[in-house]
């Protein structure tokens, strides 16, 4: 019979995540259909945040604080068409059986091969028990309200008028049918009460396929209203990049091959240059849709819910919203005595739909 508690954790163990997500594509809504919105690349001159030269008043040459003031850079932007009405973002999303999530449960040097096959068995029950409970549908209820508030439309979300979010089943045979349609900015962000007929309908989706009943995914498409029409900026992801040229502002993330001619619109060098088509990382959205703890210690003071991490790492906050009592790697040593339904199973839950390393110490 397995111990009640786990001393430490398997030396390799990891979770795949449960959710498949694609990335989510821009498009400019024209009167008369959509075309993509392509990030650009080209030069600024803008000015600096911080005089480098110091004391203006000690500075004897003009021409050095000129150089100072200016900021020239290099950046990517992306932008609607001219004719633009609004702004439709999309992307398509399905669930993993939770059977699957468990990636790899092997012993280190110092583990025993029987207690790395019963923590096997107590992942297997944990997830058999939350099959079974209506924790697991609680869970898939948060990530239907973050489809349904369009969280995962990140900045766009914020300077919107008005969003609109539909969202289609579409089997296995690729058959979509209309599930249910979202006013984004009146659906709320920071709670999960009173979920509405049509979260549980796209939440239903959602569970059945956690519990491995129906291999149905969902189609997502938001309508993005600015409140005025034309070239307006807007926000894909940002790539990271550790080492930038010097006057290089920001890369953007994009699908497809930059344009690579020298030569644009008669001028000897290229001002502009079209990088691809405009799109939100697959990540980004998983964060968004994953951003549903609202079972740490601090949440009453915080009032927020936390993307679900082992740690409770907030990037806003900069800070960890969960000690070590309270962290996924307590809890997945717990497993055999961890109620599904109760606030620290569903957290647990949550934690192997978003998979990661969990793999123990030699403590």
């Amino acid at each position: 019979m397995n111990a009640p508690e786990f001393k430490k954790l398997p030396g390799v163990l990891s979770f795949q995540r449960g959710l498949v997500i694609t990335d989510a594509p821009f498009f400019n809504v024209l009167a008369d259909g959509q075309s993509p919105v392509m990030v650009v690349r080209h030069g600024i001159r803008g000015t600096q945040n911080v005089n480098k030269s110091g004391d203006a008043e000690k500075s004897t040459a003009a021409a050095a604080k000129r150089a100072e003031v200016s900021n020239i850079q290099t950046t990517d932007t992306a932008k609607l068409d001219e004719h633009a009405q609004a702004l439709a973002v999309r992307f398509g999303l399905r669930c993993l059986d939770l059977e699957n999530v468990l990636f790899a449960c092997a012993p280190s040097s110092t583990d025993k091969d029987d207690d790395v096959r019963n923590y096997r068995e107590s992942v297997r029950s944990f997830v058999e028990r939350a099959k079974a409970s209506a924790g697991l549908d609680e869970v898939a209820a948060r990530f239907a309200r973050n489809i349904a508030n369009g969280r995962w439309l990140w900045r766009n979300r914020t300077i919107a008028r008005h969003v609109r979010v539909d969202v289609a089943r579409v089997d296995a045979d690729g058959r979509a049918e209309a599930l249910a349609s979202f006013d984004a900015l009146a659906t709320p962000l920071n709670h999960f009460d009173a979920i509405a007929d049509d979260e549980r309908r796209v939440a239903s989706v959602l569970a059945d396929g956690l519990r491995g009943g129906d291999h149905s995914g969902l189609r997502i498409e938001a309508h993005v209203d600015f409140g005025i029409a034309g070239a307006i900026e807007v926000f894909p992801s940002q790539n990271y990049v550790e080492d930038k040229p010097r006057g290089f502002a920001r890369p953007l993330y994009c699908l497809g091959t930059p344009d690579r001619s020298a030569r644009s619109s008669g001028m000897d060098f290229a001002s502009t240059r079209t990088m691809g088509h405009a799109a939100l990382r697959d990540q980004k959205i998983g964060n968004a849709l994953r951003t549903i703890d609202t079972w740490y210690p601090a949440y009453a003071e915080h009032g927020r819910p936390l993307p679900v991490e082992p740690n409770g790492a907030s990037l806003e906050a900069q800070e960890f919203f969960r000690d070590k009592k309270t962290s996924a790697f307590e809890f997945a040593r717990r497993l055999n005595t961890l109620d599904p339904a109760s606030p620290d199973g569903m957290f647990m839950i949550a934690s192997l739909i978003r998979g990661g390393v969990f793999s123990g110490g030699k403590e």
